[in-house]
């Protein structure tokens, strides 16, 4: 087995190697991939956005958000987090083992001391029945791609703050809170793995899964990027993984109305559709004043990418408080955007 430690810290471009290397690396020994990533949001292939991410944390923190080219969840990443891949041929790889892709990563992680580690739920890696490893996994050209996450030091507290704990996992009583079920698998580790940082972490989990003392013994297993492939690699992250269109646009179809009653404005009530993560409907309602007609904010917002920062620069051209009074066009975005 190869491995490639990602050079980067940004997910855009990691996952933009990763799909490079899917689809060219040779495969005829199966390819490890590890990278860690600053704090970051991937939200699955056919996940709505919308739905899942809290824009405003998401904003106020600069946390990067993009899409995944797997289906699967929502999850967060930060340098406290270290993710893996397995790029092999379709045929030596079952879809949907994810016991036995993950294999690897539970001997090693048993290995470190983490012994009640196990494969749990559909997809998941687990200890003391709290996830602490995410998987996805697809197939292209013949080839079979897995990849999931691995929660060393994460800051926990951010799970509950930025991800939607969507209605039919409260429903159905999966979870009531994220951050109660997940963990972080540090502190289940020997002493003398609790002490290190992610990148050591990373590090001595590649010495376990190969069994040797130093990764100067494995240097021939090192998968080398030419100025080719790195070129290559930044189109994919421009064109696909950086870009609106892919992290936005792929959004299924939605409508929502988002009401709420403001002193001194009164009631504002917002309806909106989106069709490829551009506004295709939008219509106030409200007992609130205004000196103009909010059909022309309506016509203003139509046909605009629904993301903060695009509809920010469209409102920029106008007062609010004209069409609704003593209301700011930051209260709009953020009822927009809630």
């Amino acid at each position: 087995m190869r491995y490639y430690v990602m050079e980067s810290d940004d997910i855009r471009w990691n996952l933009a190697a990763e799909e490079y290397l899917m689809n060219t690396a040779d495969v005829s020994e199966p390819l490890f991939l590890l990278y860690i990533q600053k704090p970051c949001v991937i939200i699955g292939r056919n996940q709505n956005a919308y739905e899942e991410i809290d824009f405003s944390y998401l904003r106020e923190h600069d946390i990067t958000l993009t899409r995944r080219i797997s289906g699967g969840g929502a999850v967060y990443d930060d340098l406290g987090n270290m993710s893996f891949s397995f790029v092999t041929k379709k045929d030596d790889t079952t879809f949907g083992d994810y016991r036995g892709v993950t294999t690897p990563i539970l001997q090693a992680l048993q290995a470190m001391g983490a012994t009640n580690a196990t494969v749990g739920g559909r997809n998941d890696l687990y200890i003391d029945g709290m996830k602490f490893s995410g998987n996805a996994m697809y197939t292209r050209h013949g080839r079979t791609y897995s990849h999931g996450t691995l929660m060393y030091d994460v800051d926990l507290s951010v799970l509950d703050k930025i991800l939607t704990v969507s209605k039919e996992k409260i429903a159905s009583k999966a979870t009531k809170s994220v951050r109660k079920s997940v963990t972080n698998v540090k502190p289940f580790l020997a002493k003398q793995y609790q002490q290190l940082s992610t990148t050591e972490f990373r590090d001595e989990l590649l010495r376990q899964i190969y069994q040797v003392d130093s990764l100067k013994a494995i240097e021939d297993k090192k998968l080398q990027l030419t100025s080719a492939d790195k070129q290559a690699i930044q189109q994919l992250f421009d064109e696909r993984y950086a870009n609106d269109t892919w992290i936005y646009g792929e959004a299924p179809d939605f409508e929502f109305n988002r009401r709420t009653r403001v002193p001194g404005v009164g009631i504002v009530d917002i309806h909106l559709s989106t069709e490829k993560g551009k506004i295709t409907a939008i219509q106030f309602f409200g007992d609130y004043f205004g000196t103009k007609d909010t059909v022309e904010l309506e016509q203003l917002l139509l046909g605009k990418v629904f993301k903060y920062e695009e509809l920010e620069k469209s409102l920029s051209a106008v007062d609010v408080s004209d069409y609704i009074l003593n209301f700011s066009n930051k209260e709009l975005l953020d009822l927009l955007m809630k």
